[in-house]
C-alpha cells in the first residue's frame, strides 16, 4: 500500500475492479498531445506539481474525488478540481516516485482522506498549466479503502464531493466554455458545479480514450468572465 512517509510509493494494476479496464488501457497509451497541447517547457521551466485522480465506487457506481478551492485563492481561485499541488522537497524526485508522493501527501491535506486506502495504479504524461506555470503530473489512483473525505482548511477548500461518472458522462451535463479571450474548452455542469479549464480537459480526454464518451451538443456553451 502507499506510503506518504518517506516509504518507496509502489504502482500496482493488482485486484482494480473490471470497469477500470477502459482507463487503465487508456493511461497505458495515451500520449502527451492527445491530452493537450501545453506541454512542459523544455527548457525544464515551470513548478512541479501532482494532481491525485482517484476512483472510488460509490452508491451510484464508480465516481471520482474532486474539490472545490477557496475562492480567496490567488490561483484558480472558486473551481473545482483534483486533489493536488506543488512538490515539496520531501516528496522525492521528480522524475521518479516524488509526484505519486505528492499527490497522496496533498490528497490528504486538502480532504482528509486516508492515504493507505489508495491503490495507485498509472501516471499521465506530464501536462503544462500556463497561467500558472505549473508542470502537472496526473496520477491515477483506486479507493480501495474509502475513508471519510471533507475540507480540511476552508482558507485552501470550499468544499470535497464525489461526482458519479455516470454524471460526467451523461450528455445534458457536457457544454464548452468560452473564454473572453476566445479560448475554448470542455465542460461539466455537476453537482452544483461548472468543472472546466485544466480538470475539465483531463476528464475529457481520459473519457474519450477509454471510450467512455457519449456524443453531446458541442455548441451548448457557458461564457467565462475575465476572472476565471
Amino acid at each position: 500500500m502507499s506510503n506518504t512517509q518517506g516509504g518507496p510509493v509502489v504502482l500496482s494494476k493488482e485486484g482494480l475492479p473490471e470497469w477500470l479496464d477502459p482507463v487503465v488501457r487508456a493511461v497505458e497509451t495515451v500520449q502527451p498531445l492527445q491530452l493537450s497541447r501545453f506541454l512542459p517547457p523544455e527548457d525544464g521551466a515551470g513548478r512541479q506539481s501532482a494532481v491525485l485522480i482517484l476512483f472510488g465506487e460509490g452508491e451510484r457506481g464508480p465516481e471520482l474525488l474532486l474539490m472545490e478551492r477557496a475562492s480567496s485563492l490567488r490561483s484558480h481561485a472558486g473551481q473545482p478540481s483534483f486533489p493536488g499541488g506543488a512538490l515539496d522537497p520531501e516528496d522525492g524526485d521528480p522524475k521518479a516516485d516524488g509526484p505519486l508522493r505528492a499527490a497522496l501527501r496533498e490528497a490528504e491535506e486538502e480532504t482528509g482522506l486516508d492515504p493507505s486506502g489508495v491503490q495507485l495504479f498509472g501516471v499521465l504524461p506530464r501536462l503544462y498549466i500556463p497561467v500558472s506555470g505549473f508542470v502537472v503530473t496526473p496520477v491515477m489512483g483506486w479507493w480501495r479503502e474509502p475513508s471519510p473525505v471533507g475540507v480540511v482548511d476552508p482558507n485552501e477548500t470550499a468544499r470535497v464531493f464525489t461526482v458519479p461518472v455516470a454524471d460526467l458522462t451523461d450528455p445534458d451535463n457536457r457544454a464548452t466554455t468560452v473564454h473572453p479571450s476566445g479560448h475554448r474548452g470542455p465542460a461539466f455542469l455537476v453537482e452544483s458545479a461548472l468543472v472546466w479549464g485544466f480538470t475539465a480537459g483531463i476528464i475529457d480526454r481520459l473519457f474519450h480514450y477509454a471510450g467512455w464518451e457519449r456524443p453531446w451538443d458541442r455548441e451548448k456553451q457557458v461564457p467565462l468572465d475575465w476572472r476565471s
